[in-house]
């Protein structure tokens, strides 16, 4: 490929990994869930492009946290993108991604 990405933290189903085996280095595809922490720098089309090319190259499920909003914009599809706030109590669910995985946005951001 022209472009690597590689996102701030991510995770890849086992049977995925099992599929291709041990790798040395980045997994050769999109992580099933791939989250972005925006830093002071970035622009909000950038990290948009971002999450859509993540979602464009596989991936099933983005999430871009906003430690000064104290806010997560979840990726599910080019048309279903919602933001979590601490402030409204909001919960990421993994659903189908990481199923059983659900965690209160404002745990993200104690401290």
């Amino acid at each position: 490929p022209d472009t690597v990405l590689a996102p701030d933290a991510a995770f890849v189903n086992r049977e995925r990994v099992e599929e291709v085996g041990q790798t040395g280095g980045y997994f050769p595809g999109a992580p099933d869930l791939a989250v972005e922490v925006l830093s002071p720098n970035d622009t909000h089309t950038e990290v948009t492009e971002k999450a859509l090319a993540w979602l464009d190259a596989g991936s099933r499920l983005v999430l871009v946290a906003d430690p000064r909003r104290r806010a997560v914009t979840v990726y599910r599809s080019r048309s279903d993108i919602r933001i979590l706030t601490a402030e409204a109590a909001d919960r990421i669910d993994g659903a189908d991604v990481v199923p059983g995985w659900i965690l209160p946005v404002a745990e993200l951001f104690v401290g």
